[in-house]
Parts: C-alpha cells; structure tokens; sequence
C-alpha cells in the first residue's frame, strides 16, 4: 500500500483513540464493594439493602433502584431530630469522586416495598442502580440475617 492510502486510515485511527480515551475517563467508576439484602419474615411486606460503592471517577449521584423483587425501591435516609428518629424518603446519594458511599442500618439505606416473593437467607437477589449521569449498575446481593456493625464486634 502507499503511503497516501495509509495515512487517511492512520489519521482515523488516531483520531478513534483519542476520542475513546477522553469519552472513557468522563464515565463515573463506580462499582460494588459489599452489601446484602434484609431477610425479613415471610409475614413483613418491606425489606431493606445495604452495600458500599466506590467510584474511582466524578462525583456521581445515586437516584433510583430498579428491582424484580418489591413493587418499590426507595432510597431512604434516616435522621434524628430532638431525640425523634426518622425515616424519610431522599432525592439522591451522592457517591464522592475518588471516595465511597456507604448504606447501613443506622443511616442512608433503600427499602424494599411490598415483596413480591419471599426472600430465603443466601438466595441472591438482582438490581440496577440508576446514576444522575445515566449510568446504570447491575449487582447481585445476597439475602442475609440482619447484623449490625456493632452486634459484630460485640462478640470480641
């Protein structure tokens, strides 16, 4: 081949690359660290989610839950004013750039409304996490026993 030829090809290829590299690095990075399902009673209609993300990119916010498992997923924070804890639904969690987002049982959360099936302890249970950038996540989390933080440690 000539040298006339390759180049149009060359100046393509150049120009692919340096468009991917710079679409790529405007992504967020976020992916699953941890996290679990509640396994509630057969007789309790709401469950609730609890995992840590991380995001190696910007800043990002985490807006929705979808799921096959609860007729709602809701992002949920709790507060405490004047000694009255509350549970209220939230807008957005906001995953830091270069940091984590953290849901437990004492703070930010999603519940789960109205199962639509019963949730068995190591069943694994699949959803998407909807970002304010577009993006979406797909996990898998198992269904296990609730344990707090501090139950854990109790036992040292």
């Amino acid at each position: 081949m000539e040298f006339k030829t390759l180049k149009p090809i060359f100046k393509h290829l150049f120009n692919f690359v340096i468009l991917f590299s710079l679409s790529f690095s405007a992504f967020a990075q976020v992916e699953l660290l941890t996290g679990y399902v509640r396994a509630m009673p057969s007789s309790v209609p709401n469950s609730a989610v609890y995992l840590s993300l991380e995001n190696d990119g910007d800043a990002v916010g985490l807006v929705a839950v979808e799921t096959n498992i609860a007729k709602e997923a809701q992002l949920h924070s709790i507060t405490e004013t004047n000694g009255i804890t509350r549970m209220r639904a939230a807008d957005v969690f906001i995953v830091p750039s270069h940091g984590q987002l953290t849901l437990m049982e004492t703070g930010n959360h999603i519940m789960l409304l109205g199962l639509t099936q019963t949730l068995e302890i190591d069943d694994n249970v699949d959803f998407v996490l909807l970002f304010d950038n577009g993006e979406k996540l797909s996990v898998s989390l198992p269904v296990k026993k609730y344990h707090s933080a501090t139950a854990a440690h109790s036992h040292h």
